[in-house]
């Protein structure tokens, strides 16, 4: 006879379950009185959280050397320089009387939507006469593109 599924032979998988730590239930358990929470005091109450806490030691944050600061109001700008202006033209990425700004960029997957804003640096080289709107341009960039026939809007 073959031995099939039946109901007196399901079982959980080995270590599916785990046992309840019954506490307080005499010495003999090895979790009892104290229920492993050693004595009395402060940390053998609940709701205790005690992070960084050392034991009166100056705590590791304290004694590590502080650097720097972080600037909670900078902006994340989009470097966009001649490079990709001329990689979106070449891959017909811009259609005719169209503008390179935010919204073609995020569109086309150059630009994080994260990005805060767009800023137009003078790396690379301009052949062709294009609209660009960012947010800030160096004072070379400006002048690069407006040498190649190019207008600026600072947004």
């Amino acid at each position: 006879m073959a031995i099939g599924l039946k109901l007196n032979n399901i079982r959980d998988n080995r270590g599916a379950r785990q046992k309840t730590k019954l506490l307080g239930r005499g010495i003999g358990s090895g979790l009892g009185k104290t229920s492993g929470r050693g004595g009395k005091g402060q940390t053998a109450r609940s709701g205790v959280s005690l992070n960084g806490f050392e034991g009166g030691q100056t705590p590791l944050y304290r004694r590590l050397p502080k650097r720097g600061f972080v600037n909670v109001h900078r902006t994340k700008m989009y470097e966009l320089d001649f490079f990709k202006i001329a990689r979106i033209l070449k891959n017909g990425l811009l259609s005719k009387d169209a503008s390179i700004d935010k919204d073609l960029l995020i569109k086309i997957g150059y630009m994080p939507r994260t990005a805060d804003g767009i800023s137009l640096i003078a790396n690379g080289k301009i052949d062709a006469p294009v609209k660009v709107a960012v947010t800030r341009a160096s004072a070379k960039a400006k002048e690069m593109l407006e040498k190649a026939g190019g207008t600026l809007v600072l947004e």
